[in-house]
């Protein structure tokens, strides 16, 4: 049996903020926006090429907006990846090459704190 994890939900204090966020400056798909009650709205974004998406919203969870740690995107080419989140106005760290791979981090507007990683060239 497959166990894909396909939904992670993104705690944020302005939704629509975290939505134009990760739109317009990280480039993800806008999949779903939907007001289902007075206290229930439900976004779904997903980076481009990913199986799995992220979840921004009202009543989802009670964990504290800016408290996700350790969200990892994994790219081809790490410099391209640095180069088109700077080129869309993201602060981003420079490329930091590593035994395991080369990263740059960046947070969200709330603080949620993520990483892309180039894996090794394997051989």
């Amino acid at each position: 049996m497959d166990w894909k994890l396909e939904l992670v939900i993104i705690p944020v204090s302005d939704v629509d903020r975290a939505k134009t966020f990760y739109t317009e400056k990280i480039g993800f798909h806008a999949d779903h926006d939907q007001r289902v009650s007075d206290t229930l709205r439900f976004v779904q974004l997903t980076p481009p090429g990913s199986a799995c998406s992220i979840a921004l919203g009202e009543g989802l969870t009670d964990a504290v907006p800016g408290s996700v740690r350790g969200l990892q995107m994994v790219v081809a080419d790490i410099n391209t990846a640095h180069a088109e989140l700077v080129g869309r106005g993201v602060e981003v760290g420079e490329v930091e090459k590593l035994a395991w791979g080369s990263f740059v981090y960046f947070s969200d507007p709330d603080g949620n704190r993520w990483s892309v990683q180039q894996l090794p060239a394997r051989g």
